[in-house]
């Protein structure tokens, strides 16, 4: 081999190697629009099974709704009868029981004026007024407004004042010039009264 020969034999060579060394790099492939994969954003169709049992289960619940308004309707109506009926049950009850007292009225009504003086019909009045009251009481009536009590604005209406004697009898009412009634714990009338005020020094 003579020395001309010699760098067109390394020149070939280093060609052969670079050949080698490109063919080691992996080749990247370009795919088309159409090679590649969109993802499916439609979600899968639900099982029909599982479908008609979701509509059978709502429909035992709209059942089931129905029938619970239509039995509180019931239940309320039924309550709101009963509550009428009792409420009318003992109105009567206490009409029944001061029927006694009216007619112990009549009767001193009918009383002849030349056979009974002035004091026996006021006596009469008076134990038919006591009769009456008593059976009142009996069914829940109750008397508001007694003097010294405390003064209480919820129950009493104030129409005027007086002048206390001492200081613990301030705001006390001195005098009672309506009763007021309570029933059942609602109130009814108020009393009307005078209020006892205290002033520094005394009565004056």
């Amino acid at each position: 081999m003579t020395t001309d020969d010699q760098p067109k034999r390394n020149a070939k060579e280093n060609d052969g190697n670079a050949d080698h060394d490109a063919g080691d790099e992996p080749s990247v492939v370009i795919g088309t629009r159409e090679d590649i994969e969109e993802p499916d954003d439609r979600q899968s169709p639900v099982d029909v099974g599982q479908a008609e049992q979701l509509s059978k289960e709502l429909a035992e619940f709209k059942d089931r709704h129905l029938r619970l308004a239509a039995e509180f309707e019931n239940f309320r109506k039924r309550t709101a009868r009963e509550r009428t009926d009792t409420w009318s049950r003992a109105q009567g009850d206490v009409v029944a029981n001061i029927l006694d007292a009216l007619d112990d009225f009549a009767r001193v009504l009918e009383t002849d004026p030349n056979a009974a003086s002035t004091e026996d019909v006021l006596k009469g009045v008076a134990l038919v007024e006591r009769k009456l009251m008593r059976q009142l009481v009996s069914a829940g009536l109750e008397k508001v407004g007694g003097v010294g009590e405390g003064f209480d604005p919820n129950l009493h209406e104030a129409i005027g004042s007086i002048p206390a004697e001492t200081e613990a009898d301030d705001q006390t009412v001195g005098a009672v010039f309506q009763v007021g009634y309570r029933f059942g714990g609602t109130l009814l009338r108020p009393a009307k009264v005078q209020v006892r005020m205290w002033q520094d020094g005394g009565a004056q």
